[in-house]
């Protein structure tokens, strides 16, 4: 991917597909949170109180999972030339995600509940891969592709300060952009994400795999080994 000359389009792509799998996964698993796994002590601290249940406690499993996909995904980085290969692996685990999810999609209840774990931590691994890719490579995005609390906040400062110049000010216009390009995408994600996670299950993460994979070996061409 050529972000340096398609930032926009880099970071619409990234903030929509974390929109999407942190969705899906919602949806579909149990409303575990994918990209944003700090949400799940959340989740979890809420079914403690209903009285939780041995599925329940699965949901601080992403965290350790998290933690181990974003060590990986700085080893690959430090190994790799191109910035953009973490990201094809990443698409990659989303479209072995999604085919595994495919796959057991007739098996006995027992078997699914098992299976959809396992396709659900392998989302959330390939979700650390684009958080460690946003940490490493913070120029190449407007922002956080995977939480938005923060870019909402440069928004609304942003839009705050252009309003208090009485639109005097236009180089806040730039800031307010880039917001609406995260912003935009994510909640794109989101609502894909909802829709294809109720009608297709968690299979439905096979298409932003699809979409990184394709991206990658259409835009990038390959490098070597550092």
């Amino acid at each position: 991917m050529e972000t340096g000359k398609n930032i926009n389009f880099v970071t619409l792509l990234l903030t929509a597909i974390a929109g999407f799998c942190d969705t899906i996964t919602f949806v579909a698993a149990d409303r575990i949170f994918s990209a944003h796994v700090t949400g799940n002590f959340i989740v979890f601290a809420y079914q403690m109180i209903k009285g939780a249940g041995p599925e329940d406690w699965i949901k601080l499993i992403t965290f350790p999972v998290f933690v181990l996909a974003v060590i990986v995904g700085g080893w690959i980085s430090s190994r790799f030339k191109n910035n953009h290969f973490l990201l094809c692996c990443e698409g990659i685990i989303l479209i072995l995600a999604g085919i595994l999810a495919y796959s057991s999609a007739e098996a006995g209840a027992q078997l699914l509940t098992v299976q959809m774990y396992v396709v659900t931590m392998m989302i959330v691994f390939a979700m650390g891969f684009q958080n460690a890719f946003g940490k490493l490579y913070v120029k190449e995005t407007h922002g956080p592709t995977t939480m938005m609390t923060g870019n909402v906040t440069q928004f609304s400062l942003d839009l705050g300060a252009l309003l208090g110049s009485g639109f005097a000010d236009l180089s806040y216009l730039t800031g307010l952009k880039k917001g609406l390009v995260t912003l935009g995408g994510f909640l794109l994600g989101c609502v894909l994400g909802a829709y294809v996670g109720k009608v297709f299950g968690l299979a439905g993460v096979v298409l932003p795999g699809i979409a990184m994979v394709i991206c990658y070996f259409t835009t990038k061409p390959d490098q070597d080994i550092k």
